[in-house]
């Protein structure tokens, strides 16, 4: 055996090399994605106008929005004004989308009891929203005072039931 290798041993040395570039083939080159895009543009003939998001187009100015929404009285929304918890306030906490950081600006306010969040008006829950900072637009979008509701009517089935477990 080891005389047929040593008499054949170019034929061994090239069928090796032939087998690497095989597997290199197989392996490297097979795996290039070929990507064809489309470089024309708008302004080339034949094509039609640029694809626009229509949706953006169609919406209104977001400054236009806030010039068109009267300003809230701010004296129906003092905090200060609101009626407090006998015990101190509530754990401000178990409301969905409330965290630490926005219970003590909360209390800062003034606010510190499910009840005085299920009273809200809207012109009261836009006054105290504008002064959430980057928290604003969470009252309404995670239903605070519904949750105080049921928070305040100590119906935690109710809250479970619809906000999940507490």
């Amino acid at each position: 055996m080891i005389e047929l290798i040593e008499a054949n041993w170019p034929l061994f040395v090239i069928a090796l090399v032939i087998g690497i570039l095989v597997a290199w083939w197989i392996f490297v080159a097979m795996r290039r994605t070929k990507v064809q895009t489309d470089t024309s543009d708008v302004l080339d003939e034949g094509k039609g106008p640029a694809n626009r998001n229509q949706a953006l187009i169609d919406a209104p100015h977001a400054a236009a929005d806030r010039a068109a929404a009267p300003e809230p009285a701010v004296e129906a929304a003092e905090p200060a004004k609101m009626p407090t918890s006998a015990s101190g306030g509530d754990d401000l906490s178990r409301i969905k989308g409330v965290g630490p950081k926005l219970k003590s600006l909360l209390n800062s306010l003034g606010v510190t009891s499910f009840g005085q969040i299920a009273n809200w008006t809207d012109a009261e829950i836009d006054a105290i929203d504008a002064k959430l900072g980057r928290f604003e637009g969470r009252i309404r979008r995670d239903s605070w005072v519904e949750q105080a509701k049921l928070l305040a009517a100590d119906d935690t089935s109710g809250y479970e039931g619809k906000f999940g477990k507490l």
